[in-house]
């Protein structure tokens, strides 16, 4: 007869956890095998934090994301994807979507096509195109000559390519085809965002109405807001329907300007994204960014041609830092930006998003002036805590 084995359970005891309820000083997460267990009496290894400062939060969830680690998710192969992944991870990002930019309809759909295996493979949870159905008016570090209008048999074509793994796309819809393709995005189950747009108050209403739910990276590639022509930044923050994705980095958005939205929108309608490119924990040097030349300068993303912004090198667990200690927002709310509202956003909230029993053990431990030490993924460590 085989001998019965029992799966390792790990408690990890006396931080500061952040809980659905609140904050819980002194608290304690149980994992058994990849997931948060019910906190009960038996075997176990523990994990002492006591005496630390330390704080354990969900991992963070990641909507937007287009390389690091000095790889693409555009370009690269499945291992150099890899390795952004893993970049990624090593700063507590345990769920991440890989986001693509502007290229031709075929290479995006090949491209989409080896994204998808790793989604399968669990190493991404899906696929955002960012580009090519965009404003050549707002369209930042984007190849002019490769837009096109979002026209409804090209949106299917490259939802179909992602094999059911497409999460979001990102589109103007104040374009020809635009208000359709909201509505093919919304009926397929495929989050349709707002950005890199020019539109106005009223066609901004009307795509969430067509079913938009997301502002992508609000305030930046889209008109300003103005008191005579609030433009799509005033009818995405005012709407309950809309997440509104924000780039804390300290580049894309004033400290006034975040203070704004969260003040607007509310904390659960607000999700920190890195908006990240290759040199994402990385460093400076040049890039390609899709067909487009990048130099990276003091952490900046820039083209080489125009200066645009393009993208940028952050990592949440330095937005979640940022968040705390410079913006000064409440522990509970930036969970909620960087972990629960992404989750949800993804269909996800029953496995991630939370530390809650049941769900995966992906979590992250912060010190007292909350840089990283410690990373679980799936009950695994990536980071171990000294």
């Amino acid at each position: 007869m085989a001998p019965v084995t029992t799966t390792q359970r790990t408690v990890l005891s006396g931080a500061r956890v952040v809980l659905p309820s609140g904050v819980v000083e002194g608290g304690r997460i149980t994992v058994e095998g990849t997931r948060i267990a019910a906190d009960e009496p038996g075997e176990q290894a523990t994990v002492d934090l006591a005496g630390q400062g330390c704080t354990i939060v969900p991992g963070f969830v990641d909507l937007h994301n287009h390389g690091g680690g000095g790889a693409s998710f555009t370009s690269g192969t499945a291992e150099e994807i890899l390795t952004g992944v893993r970049t990624h991870r090593e700063h507590g990002t345990t769920t991440l979507v890989a986001s693509t930019v502007t290229e031709s309809l075929d290479a995006l759909a090949r491209q989409a096509g080896l994204l998808a295996e790793l989604v399968e493979q669990g190493d991404l949870a899906g696929i955002h195109y960012e580009g090519p159905f965009i404003s050549p008016c707002r369209k930042g570090a984007h190849d002019e000559a490769l837009l096109r209008h979002p026209d409804p048999a090209d949106v299917r074509k490259l939802v179909e390519a992602a094999r059911g793994h497409a999460r979001m796309v990102t589109l103007a819809a104040e374009l020809p085809g635009g208000i359709e393709s909201v509505r093919l995005l919304a009926g397929l189950g495929v989050v349709a965002a707002v950005g890199h747009t020019d539109a106005t108050y009223e066609q901004t209403r009307e795509a969430i109405d067509a079913g938009a739910t997301v502002a992508t990276h609000l305030f930046n590639a889209m008109p300003p807001l103005q008191h005579r022509q609030p433009g799509p930044i005033a009818a995405l923050l005012e709407d309950e329907r809309v997440t509104v994705e924000l780039i804390n980095d300290g580049t894309h958005l004033h400290p006034a300007v975040l203070e704004l939205a969260f003040g607007s929108a509310g904390a659960d309608r607000v999700a920190f994204i890195t908006d990240a490119m290759d040199a994402a924990g990385f460093g400076d040097g040049m890039y390609d960014l899709g067909p487009m030349k990048v130099e990276v300068r003091e952490g900046v993303a820039r083209l080489v041609e125009g200066g645009s912004i393009a993208g940028s090198t952050l990592t949440l667990d330095a937005a979640f830092k940022r968040a705390v200690t410079v913006d000064r927002i409440a522990l509970p709310d930036v969970v909620r930006a960087i972990s629960t509202n992404p989750a949800r956003l993804l269909g996800l909230s029953d496995r991630i998003g939370t530390l809650e029993p049941g769900k995966d053990a992906d979590l992250v431990v912060l010190d007292e002036a909350y840089d990283l030490v410690g990373v679980m993924r799936r009950g695994e460590w990536v980071v171990r805590p000294a």
